[in-house]
């Protein structure tokens, strides 16, 4: 039995926790429902959470008993709470916001002073106490005073269309603390990196190959951009202007639907990238966007020799 908010619910045969709250008109905070974004954690007042729902937490959470509840297929009687919202949310205000493209909204808030994070983390973003999604931040701390998020623009988004239509600058907004462990390494100053990205899985991106730059980065940079259209390379004219100003990064903007001439190439980004660099022993690589494109990509990067520790992988699930 799954105890929360001073009823009882009764999970069906491997049913996680949030998908038996959601069945019985419970909607907890939650986005993209297969452990990625943690935007669904909770904490087992009463009862073990199963090892898998704790993958990915600090070892501060997990001593807590915080766990994910949309990978948590309780293995016995368990009291749920949501997290204490004073440790995991902070309010900010919007700086800006502008349209980089038709479907692509750059939203800025401001940084709160004990607002730590990594560039190429993530954060949610919540409309109201229940409803949160998790966008990846595009800022780099030391460089920008501001949070900067690129965040696609769903139909039928409920946050990404409130964000459009609603928000305004000045505006008091709810974020969850970053996680995430795309980032740039230290120990990574004179290696080549790839960063392969589809979409607005390029935010993240953009903000390692600054982070990288700004740490006096050595090696080669090579941005693979995946899109459809040339129309939604939203950020070619900085990538193009940042590879000017940089003799080490090499910006590859890729349109999968359409014929091009160069600069632009006409394919997928991954299969662009793979046939570009052939051997990836010694590469570091960075994949984001769509879960497809990472899963596969990461496979067969390392297959083509990059060691495991040293992919990286954010994968995109939009949802609405």
């Amino acid at each position: 039995m799954i105890h929360y908010d001073q009823e009882t619910y009764k999970p069906e045969q491997n049913e996680s926790v949030l998908d038996c709250l959601l069945r019985h008109g419970i909607a907890p905070p939650h986005s993209c429902r297969s452990g990625i974004c943690q935007t669904c954690m909770m904490r087992a007042v009463k009862g073990n959470p199963t090892p898998v729902s704790q993958k990915g937490l600090k070892e501060t959470l997990i001593s807590q008993n915080y766990f994910l509840a949309c990978s948590c297929i309780p293995q016995e009687d368990m009291e749920i709470a949501l997290p204490d919202t004073q440790l995991f949310r902070k309010t900010t205000k919007v700086i800006d916001k502008a349209l980089l493209s038709p479907n692509v909204l750059r939203l800025r808030l401001a940084a709160p002073d004990d607002y730590r994070y990594f560039a190429g983390q993530h954060t949610a973003i919540f409309k109201n106490k229940f409803l949160g999604r998790s966008y990846s931040l595009a800022s780099v701390p030391g460089i920008d005073h501001f949070l900067e998020f690129h965040i696609r623009l769903l139909p039928d988004g409920q946050v990404s269309q409130w964000l459009q239509h609603e928000v305004h600058a000045g505006y008091s907004i709810t974020i969850s603390e970053p996680i995430g462990n795309c980032i740039y390494l230290d120990r990574y100053l004179e290696r080549p990196l790839a960063l392969i990205a589809t979409g607005t899985g390029l935010a993240p991106l953009i903000g390692i190959a600054r982070d990288a730059l700004h740490k006096g980065h050595q090696g080669e940079i090579r941005i693979y951009h995946g899109v459809r259209t040339r129309h939604d390379l939203y950020l070619h004219d900085t990538l193009l202007k940042l590879s000017e100003q940089h003799s080490n990064v090499r910006y590859i903007p890729c349109v999968s639907r359409e014929s091009v001439a160069l600069p632009f190439h006409k394919g997928r980004a991954n299969e662009i990238a793979l046939n570009d660099i052939g051997n990836f022993a010694g590469w570091c690589v960075y994949l984001c966007g769509n879960p497809d494109m990472v899963n596969t990509t990461k496979r067969s990067v390392f297959l083509a020799g990059a060691s495991l520790q040293d992919i990286h992988a954010d994968a995109f699930i939009h949802s609405p």
